[in-house]
C-alpha cells in the first residue's frame, strides 16, 4: 500500500473513532501529580522556615 493512502485512511479512522468517543471531558491531574505537587510546596516552606532567632 502506498504511504499516502495508508496515512489518509489512518485520518479517516482516526477521525471516525473521534466522532465516535464524544467530548472529551476536561484535564484534571492524577492523585500522583497532586501528591508530588503537594510535596513539593511542602518541603519548601520546611526549606525557607526561618529557624531560631541567635541570641545576642
Amino acid at each position: 500500500m502506498h504511504p499516502d493512502i495508508h496515512l489518509a485512511l489512518h485520518h479517516a479512522r482516526a477521525a471516525e473513532l473521534h466522532a465516535e468517543a464524544g467530548p472529551r471531558p476536561a484535564h484534571r491531574p492524577g492523585i500522583r501529580t497532586r501528591l508530588g505537587w503537594t510535596l513539593i510546596e511542602v518541603g519548601l516552606k520546611l526549606a525557607t522556615r526561618p529557624g531560631p532567632v541567635p541570641a545576642h
